[in-house]
C-alpha cells in the first residue's frame, strides 16, 4: 500500500486515512486503488468490526483532481472502474463504516462520506456538491443519494447552486448523524467506532444489509430477507450470548458466530 492513504488499527477498530494533504486529499487513479484495497483489507480482517474513514491535513477530500482527473481513460470509465470499487467496497463489506468528515467533503469526496453507513462531521465542516460550477453533472452515486436523503426538488437546488451545506444543517436533513467540535473529531470518530465494535457483529452486519436493499427494493422483499435475516442471527451463538447476558445482568460477549 503507498503512502496516499494510511490503514491503521486501534483495537477492533481500523482507521483508513486519505493522505494526500498537499492536495486536500483530491482523488486520483492511484488514490481510488489504494482506498478500494484498504478497505477490502478492513473488511476480511477478523480483529476489525468497524471502520472509521478520514483525510489527512485540513479536508476530508475536495473531490477529483482536476489536475489529472481528465487524463488515462474516459471520465466513464474512471467512474466505472476507479470511484465504483471504492463504493461497493463500502457498501458490500458487512462492518459499519463511519466518514469522520473534517474541512469539505466535496465532489466524489461527498459521495464517498454519504455512501458510508454513518457519517460524523466537525461544527464548520460542509459538504458541497460543485459539478455545475465547471459543467460536470454531480458523480460517484451521488445523485442517487441526495434525492434519496433529501427528495428531488431540495437536491437538484443545493447540486445546480453548488450550496454549501454546513455540519449543523447536514444533520438537520439527514445527510449526517451528529457533529461534533472540530478539535475533538477523530477522538469523536473513534469512540463512536469503539462503541459500535462491542455490539453483535452479526446483528451489524444484518442490519447494514437489510437496510441497503430496503433502499432499493419494496416491502415485500424486503420483509422476507427480513425474515431470512432474522432466522440467521437467532440461530447463532452470540443471540444466545445476548439473551444470557440480559438475564445474567452483565455486558455480553459477542465473538461473531
Amino acid at each position: 500500500m503507498s503512502d496516499v492513504v494510511r490503514y491503521d488499527e486501534d483495537g477492533a477498530v481500523a482507521i483508513i486515512t486519505i493522505n494526500r494533504p498537499d492536495a486536500m486529499n483530491s482523488f486520483t487513479t492511484e488514490l481510488c486503488l489504494e482506498l478500494q484495497l484498504a478497505l477490502e483489507e478492513a473488511a476480511g480482517n477478523e480483529r476489525v468490526r468497524v471502520v472509521v474513514v478520514t483525510g489527512a491535513g485540513r479536508c476530508f477530500s475536495a473531490g477529483a483532481d482536476l489536475k489529472t482527473g481528465f487524463e488515462g481513460r474516459k471520465v466513464s470509465g474512471k467512474l466505472h472502474y476507479e470511484y465504483r470499487p471504492v463504493l461497493t467496497a463500502i457498501a458490500s463489506m458487512p462492518k459499519p463504516v463511519i466518514a469522520a468528515v473534517h474541512g469539505s467533503a466535496a465532489g466524489i469526496g461527498m459521495s464517498m462520506a454519504l455512501y458510508c453507513d454513518l457519517v460524523i462531521m466537525a461544527d464548520d465542516a460542509f459538504l458541497l456538491s460543485p459539478f455545475t460550477t465547471i459543467s460536470l453533472v454531480p458523480d460517484g452515486g451521488l445523485n442517487w443519494s441526495l434525492v434519496r436523503h433529501l427528495g428531488y426538488h431540495r437536491a437538484y437546488q443545493l447540486s445546480v447552486e453548488a450550496e454549501r451545506i454546513p455540519a449543523a444543517r447536514c444533520v438537520e436533513l439527514g445527510l449526517a448523524n451528529r457533529t461534533v467540535p472540530a478539535a475533538e473529531l477523530q477522538e469523536a470518530a473513534r469512540e463512536w467506532a469503539a462503541a459500535l465494535a462491542k455490539r453483535a457483529p452479526l446483528s451489524l452486519a444484518a442490519t447494514k444489509k437489510a437496510m441497503r436493499f430496503a433502499m432499493d427494493n419494496d416491502w415485500a422483499s424486503a420483509y422476507n430477507l427480513e425474515a431470512e435475516l432474522q432466522q440467521l442471527c437467532r440461530d447463532s451463538e452470540d443471540c444466545a450470548e445476548g439473551v444470557q447476558a440480559f438475564f445474567d445482568k452483565r455486558d455480553p460477549d459477542f465473538k461473531g458466530k
